[in-house]
């Protein structure tokens, strides 16, 4: 089934309910903006001359286009190929060529970078943006008359994978496998109703984005913030006055949020569910989380390869505060989603008791059809139909899986394994550590040596003794850092990851000599 069909549904079951904001600017009501969709699908189409499952991409800012623009492209049978706009043009461009799209459409603060970038692509490039004459031409299109047919397996959003450790890899994404995420979201994540907004503070390109779906099916209605991003003034406005608001963060943007509201004294009863994920969520920030803004929060583990549906921490566990775990489960991930099957493993694929570290890999209807034009990664990453997520983690007796770290991120020190998020746990219990990060660094006698990036709370001056002290009182010695960075800010991606790369990176160049804490130390 074509997931286009979704908003057809709701075009005419919900026709007159509002679909978009702009703000508080009411842009179109669901029979609109199945109507745009239907236009775009047949410019696409029959002006433009697209066929099945030929790549669209979109680089475009969070605008009121953004929906319309997405789904024209499944009303015609193509395949979305969304890139984040905080992406450098060059970047843009690689994805472009890479996957062969042949249509773009840009929005008026991107375009200008891009389009000289795409005269030497093989193929010829129509480049549309919205707001112009050409863009509103397309609406006077006549629409297409039903949406495309669409196999289960053929492809629907490409979506790029962040490249940290290289090239960005196309994620294939198949109609069956978001349609399977979607099932997953009403069963797992929350149940949205047409009273519900949603609002895009993160990239629509990206876990963002995916919300759109269980969204449009119950007919709620879809803001794009004036910002066109994360601002938490912005977002508190909007929450009073649109009531029941529903947003996708990552750890980072929450906290920012929560800070806000501590410190402004807002009332956060206009949210109604904040559903966090792509990162870690320290246990210090739930907490504080829950204390100011009270149960609207859902966690969701996935990656690109299986968008939004490894694993949900829902919104019971948050207040089933009697549970002997309930600290525990708060800093874990929750438990398997209803249609994967999420193992942890050795490194031969075997499955590991509970308690022991190892490899997470997922199995089920969610996990991505491959890597586009790239075989060879694919058969890495999926072996036997288990995807392997580079993650590490561990399961309790209750089925919670926490995770510890990338497998990359880990640190092996001394030929013990240290996982960085066990160490920035800790030093997070201090009053004055606002951030951290920690990496490993090479030793010629140890191999790697545990190295911490602190961010303090309004710029305090925090003694290294401190946290040492801190770390012998809660994790063995071995773990503790060996040297204290204290930074202004932590490296961050366009979404809200801290980049350990670069911090590894500050390191081997000597770039944060300055305001540097060593504590000259003996693995014991």
């Amino acid at each position: 089934m074509n997931v286009a069909l979704l908003l057809a549904r709701s075009g005419k079951v919900f026709a007159e309910r509002p679909a978009v904001y702009l703000g508080e600017e009411l842009i179109c009501t669901y029979a609109e903006l199945a109507h745009r969709a239907a236009c775009v699908g047949a410019y696409l189409r029959e002006h433009v001359g697209l066929q099945r499952g030929d790549r669209v991409a979109i680089f475009m800012s969070n605008i009121p286009e953004y929906l319309e623009v997405l789904y024209g492209a499944w009303f015609g049978g193509l395949c979305v190929v969304p890139i984040n706009a905080k992406l450098h043009p060059k970047e843009a461009e690689y994805i472009i060529r890479n996957s062969g799209a042949s249509v773009i459409f840009s929005s008026g603060d991107l375009v200008d970078g891009i389009v000289p970038l795409l005269t030497e692509l093989p193929n010829t490039c129509v480049v549309l943006t919205p707001g112009t004459v050409a863009f509103a031409a397309i609406h006077r299109h006549a629409p297409l008359a039903e949406v495309a047919p669409a196999a289960h397996d053929d492809l629907a959003w490409l979506f790029y994978t962040s490249g940290t450790t290289g090239r960005p890899k196309g994620v294939m994404l198949t109609h069956g496998n978001l349609q399977a995420m979607i099932s997953c979201m009403f069963t797992d994540v929350d149940q949205p109703s047409a009273e519900d907004s949603v609002v895009y503070a993160a990239p629509i390109s990206h876990g963002a984005g995916m919300l759109n779906f269980p969204h449009v099916i119950v007919g709620a209605s879809h803001i794009v913030p004036i910002s066109g991003g994360f601002d938490p003034a912005e977002l508190m406005s909007l929450s009073m006055t649109r009531r029941h608001l529903s947003m996708f963060a990552a750890p980072t943007m929450v906290k920012r949020l929560v800070d806000y509201i501590e410190n402004s004294h807002a009332d956060p009863s206009g949210f109604k569910t904040i559903l966090y994920g792509g990162g870690p969520m320290y246990l210090e920030d739930i907490r504080q989380a829950l204390r100011v803004m009270g149960n609207r929060f859902v966690q969701i583990y996935g990656q690109g390869e299986s968008p939004m549906t490894i694993t949900a921490l829902g919104r019971y566990h948050f207040t089933n505060v009697s549970h002997a775990n309930y600290e525990q489960r708060l800093a874990s991930v929750g438990v398997a989603q209803n249609l994967v099957e999420v193992r942890v493993t050795d490194n031969d694929g075997m499955p590991l008791t509970n308690g022991m570290t190892g490899e997470v890999v997922v199995r089920g209807p969610t996990v991505m059809k491959g890597y586009w034009n790239n075989a060879e990664a694919t058969a890495s990453a999926i072996r036997d139909g288990w995807l392997y997520t580079g993650d590490m983690g561990s399961y309790d007796a209750d089925g919670f899986l926490t995770l510890k770290d990338r497998s990359k991120d880990m640190i092996i020190s001394g030929g013990s394994n240290i996982y960085p998020r066990e160490v920035e746990e800790v030093l997070l219990m201090h009053p004055g550590v606002h951030e951290v990060s920690v990496v490993g660094r090479k030793h010629a006698e140890w191999g790697e040596e545990v190295i911490a990036f602190v961010v303090t709370r309004d710029g305090l001056a925090l003694n290294a003794a401190e946290l040492d002290t801190l770390c012998l009182k809660n994790i063995a010695r071995f773990k503790r850092p060996k040297d204290y960075r204290f930074v202004q800010e932590l490296p961050k991606s366009n979404y809200g990851k801290v980049l350990k790369t670069e911090l590894r990176a500050w390191l081997k160049s000597e770039l944060t000599q300055s305001t540097t804490h060593v504590i000259e130390t003996t693995h014991q």
